[in-house]
């Protein structure tokens, strides 16, 4: 067949959320797929210093970061566009004007709070991290970094409604994730941005496109694409725009899909 591009999300998708591990089959249909001739990308919420050292050592052509706001391919860095210093400090003093929990992501690290919160998700992922080596040196309060997005967390403390219509002034979006967590990202950049992108660079069509995914994050370049492959487990979000529903992360979904569209 035709020179496809394969681009996927990373949590809930390659990743297991429930054995933190890449099933075996995923691996084996990667490679199955770029000695295809198939050129394959990530395409990913995580920051680039956040994508895991297993998913690094597969066979990506590139990868497509922060929501689409930091693009690389073989190595060479195509698109990056972080927040100002000072948009950036802004918005996190209104994180903490309003109550909230949140995780800044740079393409360096990733910053926490320095004191731990009440916010049982946020400080699993503070765990995760620090098991990662990150998000450990520099805490979310200083401001002598710049980074691309957010998390934050939101409870009955916290003053939700303030902080969104903040940054809907500051040309950001918060996307629902669902459980009071959200993820602020900025307009004009998203994963289905770095999808066409992707595709105007290498001169492919959207005929050529096949995204997978899993999450609400993943609308955007779901509402792009054509071929559209939703995990087994996925947010109901996606349905509208899925052309096809495979097999869950662990049951061998990745392997299933690509077998099912004759692309290995």
């Amino acid at each position: 067949m035709e020179k496809s591009a394969l681009f996927f999300d990373i949590d809930g998708t390659l990743l297991s959320e429930k054995t933190r591990e890449i099933p075996e089959s995923a691996i084996r249909a990667l490679h199955m797929a770029n000695k295809a001739g198939h050129l394959l990308f990530i395409n990913t919420g995580r920051t680039i210093c956040s994508v895991p050292a297993e998913i690094r050592r597969l066979p990506f052509d590139g990868f497509l970061c922060g929501c689409g706001t930091h693009l690389f391919f073989h190595d060479e860095e195509l698109l990056a566009h972080s927040l100002t210093k000072e948009l950036g400090r802004a918005v996190i003093d209104k994180v903490f004007e309003c109550n909230l929990g949140g995780i800044a992501e740079g393409p360096e690290d990733v910053y926490f709070p320095s004191r731990i919160s009440r916010f049982d998700k946020l400080e699993s992922s503070r765990r995760y991290f620090r098991e990662k080596g990150m998000g450990i040196e520099c805490p979310i309060e200083r401001d002598d970094f710049i980074y691309d997005k957010l998390f934050i967390y939101a409870d009955g403390q916290s003053d939700l409604k303030s902080f969104l219509d903040f940054i809907e002034g500051q040309d950001m979006e918060a996307l629902d994730r669902g459980g009071n967590a959200y993820e602020v990202v900025q307009k004009g950049y998203s994963k289905a941005t770095a999808c066409e992108f992707m595709l105007d660079r290498l001169g492919m069509t959207k005929e050529q496109a096949y995204v997978f995914g899993d999450s609400s994050n993943d609308l955007a370049m779901f509402e792009f694409a054509i071929h559209a492959i939703a995990m087994g487990e996925h947010d109901p979000v996606l349905d509208p725009y899925t052309e096809f529903v495979t097999k869950e992360v662990e049951d061998d979904g990745i392997a299933y899909a690509m077998e099912r569209y004759g692309l290995i």
